[in-house]
């Protein structure tokens, strides 16, 4: 008969590996992202997740202690990643080269990740205490496109407010199924489309 596989010590697998991750709490995370974007994250159980990796519901309590926590975990990769890259800018270039690494990062992680977890932004659950970390991650983003945008146009213009918005607006192409985020082709030229609207609305 066959042993279960391991996760760590004392921590028994019910299945072998089974989920993309290189350990157990980023298989949880792909399995929830799955669920929370198909099932909704209402009608998804902490065992429901646990069960589509081939874990315990204990082993998964080891990782995160709660749903919620799973869900911010999830929100937070969303940010994070282009927070990093965009403070990783060189101050000193042209704004407009700025801003179009920037748009053409963003919109490449939007529409290349495995699930559309931007999707869950609009959660009411969202709202929340739990997630302030993540509402306020998400607002410092927003000031870094309105500030890089404010050096074209100028920090009074409404315009500043327009390219975050237009780079978020690929979450709900991808939610109509209007944008094929499994073809090279496609997301190219979904960020090309992106990236020349920005521009354009800051001549």
């Amino acid at each position: 008969m066959r042993q279960p596989a391991t996760t760590g010590p004392g921590r028994p697998r019910l299945v072998a590996q089974r989920r993309v991750g290189g350990n157990p709490r980023e298989e949880i995370l792909d399995a929830a992202g799955e669920l929370f974007t198909t099932q909704g994250f209402a009608g998804t159980s902490t065992r429901a997740i646990a069960e589509a990796v081939g874990l315990r519901q204990a082993s998964l309590y080891h990782h995160f202690g709660t749903k919620e926590d799973i869900l911010a975990a999830l929100l937070q990769e969303t940010v994070s990643p282009t927070m990093d890259f965009a403070l990783a800018l060189d101050p000193d270039a042209d704004a407009r080269d700025r801003m179009t690494d920037l748009v053409r990062f963003d919109v490449d992680q939007l529409v290349t990740s495995r699930w559309n977890l931007g999707a869950l932004y609009l959660l009411p659950d969202v709202r929340g205490e739990r997630f302030e970390d993540f509402r306020s991650a998400r607002l410092a983003l927003r000031d870094v496109y309105a500030a890089i945008a404010g050096e074209i146009v100028g920090h009074d213009d409404p315009r500043t407010a327009v390219p975050f918005r237009l780079v978020e607006s690929v979450i709900a192409l991808r939610s109509d199924g209007e944008l094929g985020a499994n073809e090279a082709a496609g997301r190219a030229a979904v960020t090309d489309l992106v990236v020349d609207a920005v521009l354009r609305i800051l001549r």
